[in-house]
């Protein structure tokens, strides 16, 4: 797949691959999103990350300003359990956005480490790192 394209039917902007010291970084952006926009965007990231070959792809999301509700929280769940067999590496930033109870939430029901980084530089430091 080439980096720039569109990733499945989401805008560029939103979902698309980066690439950083050598590796291809899967950028999920919620920066700002509300609501209904971001359960638009978990059902495109669900299909799009299962494409990929088990264990294989870094994701970064970036929650900063994201308006995240109990519906959105209770479909990030099920989509970070669904793409878990897929993902080698994942890191967020802009957790300030979240709920503590729901950044929680979703490391004890999906059995995943999502490390927070202030920034997406240094989270993107991070999933390059072998």
């Amino acid at each position: 797949m080439n980096l720039d394209d569109t990733v499945g039917d989401a805008p560029r902007e939103r979902l698309r691959f980066v690439k950083h010291k050598g590796q291809a970084i899967f950028l999920i952006d919620f920066s700002h999103c509300k609501g209904k926009e971001m359960l638009l965007l978990l059902d495109q990231i669900r299909a799009d990350v299962a494409r990929h070959a088990p264990g294989s792809v870094l994701t970064l999301a970036d929650f900063s300003g994201a308006q995240v509700d109990k519906a959105v929280a209770t479909k990030i769940k099920e989509v970070l359990v669904l793409d878990r067999p897929y993902v080698k590496k994942s890191a967020w930033v802009g957790t300030d956005s979240l709920p503590h109870v729901f950044y929680e939430n979703f490391k004890n029901f999906s059995q995943r480490e999502f490390p927070a980084f202030e920034t997406r530089e240094e989270a993107m430091d991070w999933l390059a790192k072998e």
